[in-house]
């Protein structure tokens, strides 16, 4: 199953991009769902939503719909005390129960900061999240170079950790461009390569402020091709975080279509939309 979406969907200055122009942020969801089959829920990194708007979630949107959410920060940075880490997995894990009570979890994102490097102490952190998260399926993504090796694959392959792929500027200690797998579940995150505002910005929404190009997307084309051509592989998500002014989105469908001659699957059209208006990879 290969499904391609955005990371969040509810924008204001998607409206009238993206969204209608009159859209409301509760109509959002909904909407988006007409158009892609999952989405990478990004806010309960800064703070864990009720599993009652969790349950709204699942039920606004279609069956076969997927959504993948993020760790809190606290569980990911290690400066928070461990009785917080562990009282806050408590609580997300059971704020997400309905999504996984309707069959609409993909994963759970662990999203890990640059200065976090592998050591004895990384490593056996991210060992407690796996025990302490033992019956949900994680992806750990790294913004640090030194995890990009051999070693670290076997390691998260041993925990039943996915790895994320991602694409962002070519700084020196940056993540390089990527096509590996290390559990059931392949992902790929569009972060933009907006050099000029990556390190240095007034607002942290200005490094995701890119628009890529064709000639950019094809590569990784053919990058989520081979994830999804991967025997050992059941899902494959990629999500596009360049989220200003609604480039995501745009950017989504455009790869969608990039991927159509080369995913093993189906195109799934729902009855109330216009075959145009499709770019569900199922």
């Amino acid at each position: 199953m290969l499904y391609v979406g955005t990371c969040g969907y509810s924008y204001p200055d998607w409206v009238g991009t993206f969204y209608p122009p009159t859209t409301k942020q509760r109509e959002m969801l909904r909407l988006y769902a007409r158009r892609f089959p999952a989405v990478e829920i990004d806010a309960t990194y800064y703070r864990i939503a009720s599993p009652k708007t969790f349950e709204t979630m699942a039920r606004t949107t279609p069956e076969g719909f997927r959504f993948t959410a993020k760790l809190p920060g606290s569980l990911t940075h290690l400066a928070a005390p461990a009785e917080a880490r562990l009282e806050d997995a408590r609580y997300f894990r059971e704020s997400i129960e309905p999504l996984i009570a309707f069959g609409k979890l993909g994963c759970v994102l662990m999203q890990f900061p640059h200065g976090f490097h592998p050591n004895r102490t990384t490593l056996a952190h991210i060992r407690r999240l796996r025990e302490t998260l033992a019956d949900l399926p994680l992806v750990a993504e790294f913004r640090n170079d030194r995890w990009q090796n051999s070693e670290t694959l076997r390691f998260l392959a041993e925990l039943e950790i996915g790895w994320c792929n991602v694409d962002q500027p070519q700084f020196q200690g940056l993540l390089r461009p990527s096509a590996d797998t290390t559990s059931a579940i392949g992902y790929v995150r569009f972060h933009g390569r907006n050099a000029r505002t990556w390190w240095k910005h007034e607002h942290r929404d200005e490094r995701y402020d890119y628009l890529y190009s064709i000639e950019e997307l094809e590569p990784w084309a053919g990058r989520v091709a081979e994830l999804a051509a991967d025997a050992n592989v059941r899902e494959v998500y990629a999500f596009f975080n360049n989220h200003r002014r609604g480039q995501a989105p745009r950017n989504a469908e455009q790869f969608a279509a990039l991927l159509r001659p080369l995913a093993v699957g189906r195109i799934a059209r729902a009855a109330d939309e216009p075959p145009a208006e499709q770019l569900r990879l199922i």
